[in-house]
């Protein structure tokens, strides 16, 4: 497989040699799987989307990033159930489509990265730095998060312009995929890993690192169990961005050196490497649909005003909404270091 702009749609390189039936998943498995972080993105996202948008003025800096992250994880999750139909049988929605699913998809895959790291600055500013006044001039976030979409729709142009439904040869039904020929097809899927590589998972982790270990730092010599307690969540976020992208960029950095020759290629290690690509590719769709888990659900703040926005739509009662707010006036200075902290 190639993990560059096809990295994310789960389509198979044309290898010289067939992949094994028991080194590959199952077709309805991974449809499966790819329709389950479908509605569990869709639903989750929505959800922070919804609460974010009620908001209005009692927004933060963070609630801003928050919302754009959740526009760029629901987006990724809704071209999905595209992949999922073609491995199942075949691209059957054309070239338009083609270039439009790929495009969506890599946009908000280097959006939801580019923010992630965003997220780990806003805060290392307003905890380490106590830089709140730059943190809480919304319009300059909003700046960042423009910057950001932008940024991202440039590295998607490739799949944009590379990307077509064709019949490649002897197969018999189209995909959507690069129309390379074969002496460019070694170094575009080069370059367009080195790129995803770096600017996908590596440097935006080397941010996340370093202002989160200086957020850390700070809340431990607070000396205050609830900040002990923020220390936590944030080693939760940075877990979660490693369990689930590390390992498809290991798989993908062996699978590169195998078909540049720097490592021994068979057709029964080949056909390892795929089936890790399939099971790493799922984990990393996966962390679309933790985000809204670990950056929203988390916080008491984003918990009170969903039962708000819930309440105000008529969906729960005046009793279970008072039920609550019993508990989070209890929890106030936990709810305050949360919004802070994340």
């Amino acid at each position: 497989m190639t993990t560059t702009t096809s990295d994310l749609s789960g389509l198979e390189e044309f290898l010289s040699c067939e992949t094994s039936s028991s080194n590959s998943l199952n077709g309805v498995g991974l449809m499966v799987a790819y329709v389950g972080v479908f509605l569990l993105g869709v639903l989750g996202n929505g959800v922070v989307i919804f609460v974010v948008c009620g908001m209005h003025s009692r927004r933060t800096s963070t609630d801003v990033y928050l919302m754009h992250l959740a526009v760029a994880d629901l987006l990724f999750s809704l071209t999905l159930p595209f992949w999922a139909a073609s491995i199942y049988s075949h691209w059957m929605f054309g070239t338009f489509l083609c270039k439009v699913v790929s495009g969506v998809q890599d946009a908000a895959f280097y959006s939801c990265v580019f923010l992630l790291a965003n997220i780990s600055v806003d805060r290392y500013l307003a905890i380490v730095k106590a830089t709140q006044v730059v943190t809480k001039k919304q319009h300059l976030v909003r700046v960042v998060c423009g910057l950001v979409w932008l940024a991202a729709a440039f590295l998607a142009l490739p799949s944009i312009i590379q990307r077509e439904a064709f019949v490649p040869i002897n197969h018999e039904l189209p995909v959507c995929h690069e129309n390379l020929t074969a002496e460019t097809v070694d170094d575009w899927r080069l370059g367009m890993r080195v790129m995803r590589h770096l600017l996908g998972f590596f440097l935006p982790l080397l941010v996340m690192l370093f202002c989160y270990s200086c957020t850390v730092y700070t809340l431990f010599y607070a000396r205050n169990g609830q900040k002990h307690k923020a220390m936590r969540v944030i080693l939760s976020v940075v877990l979660a961005f490693v369990i689930c992208w590390l390992p498809i960029n290991i798989t993908d950095i062996v699978d590169t050196l195998m078909r540049h020759h720097f490592m021994e290629e068979s057709c029964e290690v080949q056909g390892q490497v795929d089936f890790a690509l399939e099971v790493t590719r799922v984990l990393a769709f996966l962390h679309c649909a933790l985000n809204p888990l670990l950056y929203a659900f988390i916080g008491k703040k984003f918990r009170n005003q969903l039962l708000h926005s819930l309440f105000h739509k008529g969906m729960i009662g005046k009793d279970t909404l008072s039920l609550f707010r019993k508990g989070s006036v209890q929890n106030s200075v936990s709810s305050r270091l949360t919004s802070v902290t994340l």
